[in-house]
């Protein structure tokens, strides 16, 4: 990457997921792979099921409300548990399986993935009245993502 980037709140690119909108703050094709950045307003009903990548490690950097991470195993029962609120950053490396769910109404989340090809995906499920990630399952497969346990209760 030969150029610096620099992004307030609302100058990244916006599209649909699911039934939310996400601004996609760097993109993947701007850092040549290395990286891809999303700003995401979530609601409980918003958490994705418990799933594990292959290929890129993934962080978050909690910037409003409070949040719930489980980590670390392949059902929800047995994982980790940690809240987080603003200014928390936390880590998840490729191959540990993890989720998230606000724990108050919303919360704005950065969400960093290294590489950013996942953007991919994310893009690719567009405008949808509910989160139904089973329906994407080939899809999510191809960027090399496994779903292990259903979503966090919302």
């Amino acid at each position: 990457m030969s150029v610096a980037l620099v992004r307030n709140p609302g100058e990244g690119t916006h599209y649909r997921y699911y039934d939310s909108v996400q601004e996609q703050v760097v993109s993947t094709n701007e850092t040549q792979g290395v990286v891809s950045v999303a700003r995401l307003t979530m609601r409980r009903a918003d958490a994705p099921p418990l799933h594990v990548h292959s290929r890129e490690d993934e962080s978050w950097v909690v910037l409003s409300g409070r949040v719930r991470f489980w980590i670390g195993s392949s059902s929800l029962d047995t994982c980790e548990v940690h809240d987080a609120g603003p200014g928390t950053y936390i880590f998840g490396p490729r191959s540990v399986p993890h989720t998230l769910q606000p724990i108050t109404t919303t919360a704005e989340v950065l969400v960093i993935n290294n590489p950013g090809a996942i953007e991919g995906y994310f893009r690719s499920v567009g405008l949808a009245d509910a989160r139904n990630d089973a329906e994407h399952v080939d899809s999510l497969a191809e960027y090399g993502v496994a779903l292990l346990d259903d979503p966090p209760h919302a």
